[in-house]
């Protein structure tokens, strides 16, 4: 849970604009009633407003102002200190929202149960996967790609003639341990 906090403030507070900021959390509900006071509290005192689904507007209306999630919501980029917020009842649950809603950009799963984190790397169609670090870590410099001057999560980038190299695309993974950017 400590970690998840550490992660979570980071990968949405850290900076609010860049691409690769949280904009959705989706939380376990084994672990909602004592995950979301904690984040909520840090994020309250942050000025981020919260946009939740009825069952984590539950938990956090008991300490700060919350919104009601609108459809829009779940495949918004905010950024800006705003963070829609859901409670997912299973691994599955999450990773069909995060494809249905994401931008396929970067989303990353905070977990200490292997066999959900291979499966989230594997179902997760996004262009960075990370396993148990901030968001903030999907960036080309960080990558060892020099500066980055753009980003793309298409999986195709073909002009002209095409080869099977330019057929091919990439899906970054990042395994961490708490690591946060700063």
């Amino acid at each position: 849970i400590d970690m998840a906090v550490a992660v979570c403030d980071n990968a949405k507070t850290q900076r609010y604009s860049p691409c690769n900021a949280m904009e959705t959390l989706l939380v376990n509900r084994e672990i909602a009633g004592s995950f979301l006071p904690k984040i909520g509290a840090i994020y309250f005192r942050k000025g981020v407003e919260l946009r939740c689904d009825p069952a984590s507007k539950a938990i956090l209306e008991n300490f700060g102002p919350v919104k009601d999630a609108t459809e829009a919501d779940w495949s918004e980029e905010y950024n800006a200190p705003v963070l829609s917020v859901k409670i997912v009842a299973s691994l599955e649950e999450a990773i069909d929202h995060i494809n249905t809603y994401g931008s396929h950009h970067t989303d990353a799963i905070i977990t200490n149960n292997l066999e959900h984190s291979e499966r989230f790397l594997r179902e997760v169609d996004s262009s960075s996967v990370m396993v148990n670090t901030s968001t903030r870590f999907a960036d080309g410099f960080e990558y060892g790609l020099g500066a980055e001057i753009g980003i793309s999560t298409d999986k195709i980038h073909a002009r002209g003639p095409v080869g099977l190299e330019g057929l091919t695309s990439q899906k970054y993974v990042v395994f961490g341990h708490g690591e946060l950017r700063k």
